[in-house]
């Protein structure tokens, strides 16, 4: 399976407005794919870590990078309704990202089993060779009628 189906989709996109975390922060949907997902946060003024540098914070980053690898964890665990939860989440910061300057996150979810989701993401600014973050996450899959 090269897609996901389109009903999919429409639910990713929709994801990053009715998220209110993430809908605060202003996260946009870049793409979906079968077990990858992608997302960026816009730089904004208001998400300026330290008005000197003009960076966005490092929590901003956080939140894009545990979303991002939620949206990868969904679509992998197919199309059957179910929650999820974050168990765990590493994030090894690189660099700070570059002055106002916002940031693009792909992630892929590598491993489902009936319960868990194992997620690995990328975080970058203006070059992905040259990345921000990396985190390594678990997540909880739970299906209503497993």
């Amino acid at each position: 399976m090269n897609e996901v189906p389109a009903a999919f989709r429409e639910i990713a996109e929709r994801m990053v407005e009715v998220t209110p975390q993430a809908a605060a922060l202003g996260l946009r949907f870049v793409s979906v794919a079968p077990a990858r997902g992608s997302l960026e946060a816009p730089w904004r003024e208001d998400l300026v870590g330290d008005p000197d540098t003009g960076v966005i914070a490092s929590g901003v980053v956080t939140t894009l990078l545990d979303h991002t690898c939620g949206l990868a964890m969904a679509a992998a665990a197919g199309t059957e309704p179910f929650s999820t939860a974050t168990l765990d989440l590493r994030i090894d910061y690189m660099r700070a990202a570059a002055p106002r300057t916002g940031v693009t996150c792909e992630a892929h979810c590598y491993k489902i089993t009936r319960s868990i989701g194992f997620v690995r993401a990328e975080a970058w600014d203006v070059d992905r060779s040259d990345l921000v973050a990396t985190a390594q996450a678990a997540f909880i899959l739970n299906r209503p009628n497993a």
